[in-house]
């Protein structure tokens, strides 16, 4: 046997011993995944509702979405995930909503693979601290180098502006979606 067909062999044995042990770390490792992930959201949940201390999940809705109650069972408001595309790859939201969908009440970073030290700044203060009671009766608005003037804006983060900007677009498609989903289970009824 040559040394090309030696080499064959060895690296394809290398190969199905390599594929194996990443099939089984995947199947070990998926459903620990899948629970990190489950419970974060749960954290998440409770974060952007602090008066909230139980939540559901809204059946209704093509996407996932929380109805969230108080201590006595009352109807207190929604936790919406919604994600969308950053500068370089998903951005995963929480955000907190009023009972009316024109208030939000907090927002939280989920998930993002952002530029460090620059689009990251999108998971610190004071950006998510301008998201705290912004009105979204009309669409969420951005500005770039200069303070918000209207209850609905925020100010872009500089060097991040993309960043900052689809924060603002996975809010504003994700409140739309629920007010229409909202709206098509209140005329259905």
């Amino acid at each position: 046997m040559n040394n090309t067909a030696k080499m064959i062999i060895t690296l394809g044995f290398i190969g199905i011993i390599a594929g194996g042990a990443l099939s089984f770390v995947n199947s070990w490792a998926t459903p620990l995944i899948a629970a990190n992930q489950k419970a974060e959201t749960e954290r998440a949940i409770f974060l952007v509702q602090p008066d909230a201390s139980s939540y559901e999940k809204m059946t209704t809705v093509k996407f996932e979405a929380y109805k969230v109650f108080d201590k006595e069972k009352n109807f207190i408001g929604y936790s919406l995930p919604y994600e969308g595309n950053g500068f370089q790859g998903k951005i995963r939201l929480m955000v907190g909503l009023k009972p009316d969908l024109n208030t939000i009440l907090a927002m939280e970073v989920l998930d993002q693979i952002e530029t460090p030290g620059l689009g990251t700044k999108i998971l610190e203060e004071p950006f998510k601290g301008q998201f705290n009671k912004l009105n979204t009766s009309s669409p969420i608005e951005w500005v770039k180098g200069a303070p918000p003037t209207k209850d609905n804006e925020i100010q872009a983060i500089t060097g991040a502006t993309i960043s900052s900007k689809a924060v603002v677009a996975i809010i504003n498609n994700g409140i739309e979606a629920l007010r229409k989903a909202e709206a098509k289970e209140g005329s259905s009824l």
